[in-house]
């Protein structure tokens, strides 16, 4: 009778109820004002009063039947009395329900029947007989509908319509008449910036075909999306599909888009942790078009696992770097170690961290992992428990012209860091590597090949947990294409591609560092864990849609793939079996050791791109290293 929001999830906050605060966001109990508890519980009780009072004026007068005044008062001392103890162990004027929703009705249900009952037996008690058990039994419903009255009131009194007339507000059309439409269209309304006007619903589900919310009626689907916004004289879409997926994402962009819509977007479901308000409405970013919504992880594997630890990160100023320090630091690790060569690195990673960079922290060290001498003071000084080894050179066409640094920094350096872990008792160590050390084809493919193998050799001669962690291009993280193509805009174009049909695997930083510690977590030495990164996304898809978007004409020029370049790559290797045997989203493959010091000796004085190949396709050797 009232309203459906018991549909919606328990976390979001109740409309009107700006001073409640939810236990566990706040970090305080639930708190209502005693003026609007006592306010409550005294409409309930006039309600049962007023109620009360006119069923007994009617029978007396039509049935003459006579009811003293005492048994009246008994009876009706007796439904307040119960009525009131019932509603308030039941939650109702403790500010746990919307005030006038359905799960706050059915608890008021509850309360009514049980004082109906107690009301039942206090007028067989007085000896009123069978007029006392009528007269309760319709005191109640009369009692309950007044209730609804007074709640349906103060509903209608919160809401807020903005004005047909606002010419500021952008005409807005929602797609998804859902949960996630519900509250934000009731959140609009609310609202008094006045910075959208919600219009009309679409919605695919046929369902919903002839739905209206707040007034606002389903117009369509997907298919209607021009016509609709001309009858509605729209100028933006909100997807307001909190679960929607990257693919639904960018067809529903490019359909509103083509009719000069412009497109907002709703967080994810695992960032609405409260109600929608107009300030979660965002743009649509290439990160919703190319990304997915992060996968869940193991939370309680990966608090064990770094919990009160000792932890050390290398290349901790980088992109990948920076972000495993902020979130391992929400473990409580027992100390966070961030190793760099970059001291500007380090001075961001510690003012995102901190909220200053002072640079006087001892868990901030400066050193470069070719210099192994200076790693195995700091280690045996720093004793980790923990290692996440994320320094290393990653841009491949400067690595095609300097192979030779390839060498020095991602395979010596990372073997200078595997010795030095080996020497203080490191037990787990974390490679981060590459899709492109799958089947490679280049100079950085090779030297992270060779990364893989060196580290399931130090694991199988150590009986350590030591593991690899493979994934493709992370979004956000600097040289990314996505960074390229916002600088290429910025300077007015060309936007440039390597080949028309060139597919990369892309994830968000957050998701990669997420499953990063997650496989750590659960890796068994030597294996290469591979992060499931989705399907891959056609690169001149992204640069068409930024062009699109832009307010100027961008142009598109194809530039060919550069040495070393893949026309597609690859998260498995050729002769690379793979398992899912704990998470579904990582996948342990094998991968052969290598001994680094079994390489020819000749190989350290001149690297060449041909000797790296050659290196990461030597083969295991026949006899397992000794323990």
């Amino acid at each position: 009778m009232l309203h459906t929001l018991d549909r919606l999830p328990a976390t979001f906050r109740a409309e009107g109820q700006e001073d409640v605060q939810v236990a566990g966001q706040t970090g305080h109990t639930n708190s209502v004002p005693l003026v609007r508890r006592f306010g409550q519980a005294f409409v309930d009780l006039g309600c049962w009063g007023i109620s009360l009072g006119f069923v007994y004026f009617i029978l007396r007068h039509s049935t003459g039947t006579p009811f003293t005044a005492w048994d009246r008062v008994i009876v009706t001392v007796v439904v307040l009395g119960t009525h009131l103890p019932v509603a308030l162990a039941l939650g109702l004027y403790q500010g746990r329900f919307w005030y006038g929703s359905s799960r706050e009705s059915l608890r008021l249900y509850l309360a009514e029947l049980t004082a109906v009952l107690a009301g039942i037996i206090a007028a067989l008690a007085v000896g009123t007989g069978k007029v006392g058990i009528v007269t309760v039994s319709l005191a109640g419903p009369g009692s309950l509908c007044l209730g609804h009255i007074v709640r349906i009131s103060v509903w209608l009194g919160r809401r807020r319509t903005i004005p047909n007339g606002d010419i500021a507000a952008r005409r807005l059309l929602v797609f998804g008449a859902g949960d996630g439409g519900e509250l934000a269209v009731r959140s609009l309304l609310k609202s008094r910036s006045g910075q959208f006007l919600p219009v009309g619903f679409l919605d695919d589900d046929p369902r919903k075909s002839r739905l209206e919310i707040e007034h606002i009626r389903v117009l369509g689907d997907r298919r209607n999306v021009a016509e609709v916004a001309r009858l509605v004289d729209a100028d933006a879409m909100l997807i307001a599909i909190p679960s929607a997926t990257s693919d639904t994402i960018r067809e529903l962009t490019a359909v509103a888009q083509a009719v000069g819509l412009e497109v907002f977007v709703l967080p994810g479901v695992d960032e609405l942790l409260g109600a929608v308000s107009p300030g979660d409405i965002r743009p649509v970013t290439e990160a919703d078009l190319l990304g997915r919504h992060p996968v869940d992880i193991d939370i309680d594997v990966i608090a064990a696992f770094l919990s009160g630890r000792r932890v050390l990160v290398t290349g901790a100023g980088g992109s990948i770097g920076s972000e495993l320090c902020r979130q391992i630091q929400r473990f409580a690790p027992g100390s966070l170690h961030m190793l760099d060569c970059d001291d500007s690195g380090l001075h961001g990673v510690e003012l995102s961290l901190e909220g200053r960079a002072l640079l006087d922290d001892d868990r901030l060290v400066l050193a470069d992992i070719r210099d192994a001498g200076a790693l195995h003071g700091i280690f045996e000084r720093i004793r980790p428990e923990v290692v996440f080894h994320a320094a290393a050179l990653k841009h491949l066409t400067l690595l095609e012209r300097f192979p030779e640094e390839a060498w020095k920094t991602n395979v010596l350096g990372t073997q200078n860091v595997l010795d030095a872990a080996l020497a203080s008792g490191v037990q787990h160590f974390v490679n981060i590597s590459t899709d492109k050390a799958a089947d490679p084809s280049s100079v950085l493919g090779w030297s992270k090949r060779i990364t893989e193998r060196q580290t399931a050799y130090a694991a199988l001669s150590s009986k350590r947990q030591y593991v690899s962690v493979r994934f493709g291009n992370v979004l956000g993280s600097r040289g990314s294409v996505l960074e390229i193509f916002e600088a290429q805009i910025r300077e007015g174009g060309p936007l440039t591609v390597t080949d028309e049909n060139v597919t990369r695997f892309f994830m968000t930083v957050t998701e990669a560092v997420r499953l990063t510690m997650n496989a750590a977590a659960v890796g068994t030495g030597g294996e290469v864990l591979i992060l499931d990164m989705g399907s891959p996304v056609r690169i001149l898809d992204v640069a068409q849609r930024l062009a699109a978007a832009s307010p100027r004409p961008i142009s598109i020029e194809i530039t060919g793939l550069r040495p070393g370049e893949k026309l597609h790559e690859t998260l498995h290797g050729t002769g690379e079996t793979t398992d899912h045997p704990i998470h579904p989203k990582i996948s342990h493959a094998a991968v052969p050791v290598l001994e680094l010091r079994s390489v020819s000796a000749s190989a350290h004085s001149r690297i060449t791109a041909a000797d790296l190949e050659r290196i990461a396709s030597l083969p295991a050797p026949s006899v397992s290293p000794s323990v």
